[in-house]
């Protein structure tokens, strides 16, 4: 993994969410970081982006591991967020922290 840079925690804080039976999103962070840092201590599915709903077909992480996502552009300045879906069938917590490349 490449370094990473974590931007500043005033204007994009770590947030959490809870992976359940249904998805839990984080609080949204404006536009301006090139990725977010996710990990969970539950299997979880991911998905980043604005408005998204994490889904089964969403991408799968393992729990306790680090995964850095690329946010997506988006060209009309609107609020991104995560959002987790837990895989089995004990609920978790994500942590989401969002970073720069180097």
């Amino acid at each position: 993994m490449e370094l990473l840079n974590p931007m500043g925690k005033t204007d994009y804080p770590a947030y959490t969410a809870t992976a359940g039976a249904t998805a839990g999103n984080t609080t949204a962070w404006a536009p301006g970081p090139q990725g977010v840092l996710v990990w969970c201590d539950q299997p979880c599915y991911v998905e980043v982006g604005v408005g998204v709903t994490a889904t089964s077909s969403s991408t799968p992480i393992p729990a306790f591991t680090p995964i850095p996502f690329v946010v997506p552009i988006n060209s009309t300045g609107a609020p991104w967020r995560v959002s987790v879906l837990r895989i089995g069938s004990t609920d978790g917590t994500a942590y989401c922290k969002p970073i720069n490349k180097q």
